[in-house]
């Protein structure tokens, strides 16, 4: 169910980028939002291969958010800006977020990371590296993200 979420997402994304007015918007608010109960805003740039647990549950991706290939989100994921920053996070290839997990302002998350449940991450996280807490804090470095998956 996550890869349906994502292809209507990508289709809508293709329909706004070729200035097809009020037609992606549409089907970004009636089955991405209100069918499978998620927010992901056109504009966002999501990585092949990339998957959403759950069919999105509660998961919130910003407009401006970059996230690389591979990457696994949990339900409930919030991967947002600030009001008073512009920039907002930035992840990188084969990463998981676990359910619950808040990535929040300009952050950038590095390759090959594990974001723990219900950790919100407010700093940069450096490749191969499992964080987790509130906030989130450096739990393990240099991991292989074979063996997490």
């Amino acid at each position: 169910m996550s890869r349906v979420v994502l292809q209507i997402y990508y289709f809508a994304l293709f329909l706004h980028n070729m200035k097809i007015p009020v037609l992606p918007k549409l089907i970004n608010i009636i089955f991405v939002r209100l069918l499978f109960g998620c927010q992901i805003t056109l504009g966002a740039k999501i990585g092949k291969g990339s998957q959403i647990g759950y069919g999105g549950v509660g998961t919130v991706i910003h407009d401006r958010a970059v996230i690389g290939k591979n990457v696994l989100i949990g339900p409930g994921v919030v991967i947002g800006g600030t009001s008073k920053k512009y920039e907002v996070p930035v992840i990188g290839d084969n990463c998981e977020i676990a359910p619950g997990a808040k990535i929040i302002g300009p952050v950038k998350i590095g390759n090959n990371c594990i974001i723990g449940a219900n950790a919100v991450v407010i700093r940069d996280v450096p490749d191969n590296t499992v964080v987790g807490g509130v906030p989130a804090k450096v739990l393990k470095t240099d991991i292989d993200i074979t063996r997490y998956r």
